[in-house]
């Protein structure tokens, strides 16, 4: 069977495809009341669904989940003794972080330079669109799928509060399927087709510490009074050795990679490195990225540098994120860090460490018809052989699925290649490679059934 006609339908998309993400993006679609109103969610959702309902898909509804998001769920069955492909995505963003530091609105979809910016362009709308994009070709080229589809989109992944997860384990057969496409990751560089084997676990504490009732002047009390904004830097310099490597009690920080390799100069570029600045820690990049833990510190109450005046601080709070590679065990890796974190403080300042969320690393099993399937669907598309890569970051509803559904072929791919800078500013997408993904996936849902013998 020739796939011509479904590429020359995707390329037709595109300019639809486009306009559609502009509208999806607008939506400041943050799950977190305190950054934006949660009606902004709840819009992006009905767009979501009334987008998979205008393609023909049945049992079109949101899903009210536990943490308080709606989730959007679809389905189209499919020919007697068809499989089944359950395709997921999610609509919630990242905050936009500073927004007057983005070259163009966050939440407009702005083309510069051959790319698509704003914020969930690349991650996970532009993923929604990968989807979308896939069954208008085939609806028009075909007319219809030779397998069973379900779709659901989550409203809560970046925050990692666990909405679907609950609800998928209440509801067991809702999105039971043979074969699941996660679109939420994306190929190793641009054009070079990756599907996603492992992702490293997460979870993320707040620290808080206080040593004064008050804050104090710096000039009458500095010196002695003990400053708790001090004491959080102490605190948190200590999860990092001199190389910039983790230095957790108890949590090894020496594993290593031995997939594909992420060529050190090209990750200097991909980050937009600046020149002189050394990379932290040791090994591989792809050992940093994919085998072993790392700690970030996502943010710090602090006074701002305009407008601080002279004091010492009587309290400080900070959100520390820790990823863990497949093979760790998360609830010991959360007490590793806690247990540091608490040890570290200095004087005896009141601490709390405080645990808000957490998600298992995941590997994927690589072998299988679904496998086959889309190592085919993605030689077609890009003329080049599906690369297996490691993903530093967490999904953490891939293990619920796993745990509900072990005989299905659960399969990462998407558009967020290493320049689409997701969650930070400037986020984009590259439109030739959210084609050639969406290509991949029609083939992939075309002729998925025929592998399965």
């Amino acid at each position: 069977m020739t796939h011509q006609q479904l590429a020359d339908a995707v390329r037709s998309l595109m300019p639809r495809a486009k306009s559609d993400l502009a509208e999806l993006v607008a939506f400041p679609s943050v799950a977190d009341p305190r950054v934006f109103p949660v009606e902004e969610c709840r819009k992006a959702a009905r767009w979501v669904a009334d987008a998979f309902a205008a393609e023909g898909l049945t049992g079109v509804r949101l899903l009210d989940t536990p943490d308080g998001s709606q989730a959007v769920y679809a389905e189209l069955p499919g020919p007697e003794g068809a499989p089944t492909v359950l395709l997921y995505s999610h609509y919630d963003v990242q905050p936009p972080l500073e927004e007057s530091a983005w070259d163009s609105p966050a939440f407009e979809l702005t083309e510069r330079d051959g790319r698509w910016y704003g914020r969930g362009a690349a991650d996970c709308k532009g993923n929604i669109l990968m989807h979308l994009t896939a069954l208008r070709a085939l609806r028009e080229v075909d007319g219809g799928l030779p397998v069973g589809l379900k779709v659901v989109v989550e409203g809560s992944e970046e925050q990692g509060t666990g909405g679907l997860e609950r609800y998928a384990e209440a509801h067991p057969d809702l999105l039971a399927a043979d074969a699941i496409v996660i679109g939420d990751t994306g190929n190793v560089a641009l054009g070079v087709p990756s599907v996603t084997a492992t992702l490293r676990g997460m979870t993320v504490v707040e620290v808080s510490i206080a040593t004064l009732a008050g804050n104090l002047h710096s000039g009458a009390f500095g010196g002695a009074a003990p400053d708790a904004l001090q004491a959080m830097i102490q605190v948190l310099a200590g999860l990092h050795d001199r190389n910039g490597d983790v230095a957790v009690t108890g949590l090894a920080a020496d594993q290593v990679w031995d997939g594909h390799q992420y060529d050190e100069q090209q990750f200097r570029s991909d980050a937009e490195v600046l020149d002189g600045v050394a990379l932290t820690g040791t090994g591989t990049v792809s050992d940093r990225l994919c085998a072993r833990p790392s700690v970030t510190v996502l943010g710090i109450d602090a006074p701002g540098v305009i407008g601080a005046s002279n004091s010492v601080q009587a309290s400080a709070k900070a959100l520390v994120s820790l990823r863990v590679p497949p093979g760790t065990d998360l609830k010991a890796a959360q007490h590793a860090l806690i247990s540091h974190l608490e040890a570290a403080v200095p004087w005896g300042a009141h601490a709390e460490v405080r645990l808000v969320s957490g998600g298992e690393s995941f590997r994927a099993e690589l072998t299988g018809p679904a496998y086959e399937a889309m190592g085919a669907a993605m030689l077609a598309a890009f003329g080049k052989p599906m690369t297996a890569t490691g993903e530093g970051g967490s999904i953490p509803l891939c293990n619920t699925l796993r745990t509900l559904y072990p005989a299905a072929e659960i399969i990462l791919i998407g558009v967020e290649e290493p320049t689409a800078r997701i969650h930070a500013v400037n986020e984009s997408v590259d439109p030739v490679e959210l084609e050639l993904m969406a290509l991949t996936e029609a083939i992939f849902l075309r002729t998925y059934a025929s592998y399965r013998g």
